[in-house]
């Protein structure tokens, strides 16, 4: 369960600086102050990742935090900046849910 709350901090990090990213894009934030900001706030990253390994592999712990940023991000893209997901796109966000629920999943060992 631990796994899901490192996971969701990563994704959070990437929540945050995308979006300001796009917004600066866009021409809703002006200046070049938001650079600095994002090399700031994506060096946490690293640290937080390595703290991780040590209750989850490294390949669970990327594609959850993968999968993570990518619906928060896309949640973000849709309410903030009025991006649209075609219905067969809403459906593959729905699958990538359930495909979190099953890679924190754990297994009994049977003895």
């Amino acid at each position: 369960m631990l796994q899901y709350l490192f996971a969701t901090y990563l994704a959070s990090i990437d929540s945050v600086v995308l979006p300001i990213l796009k917004a600066k894009k866009l021409g809703m934030i002006t200046g070049t102050w938001m650079f600095p900001l994002a090399a700031l706030i994506y060096s946490i990253q690293p640290l937080v990742f390595y703290h991780s390994l040590s209750i989850e592999s490294m390949t669970i712990m990327n594609i959850m935090w993968d999968v993570i940023s990518d619906i928060l991000v896309s949640i973000i893209g849709i309410f903030v900046f009025n991006e649209y997901l075609s219905p067969i796109q809403i459906f593959g966000l729905i699958l990538s849910i359930l495909g979190i629920g099953l890679l924190g999943y754990k297994e009994e060992k049977r003895v």
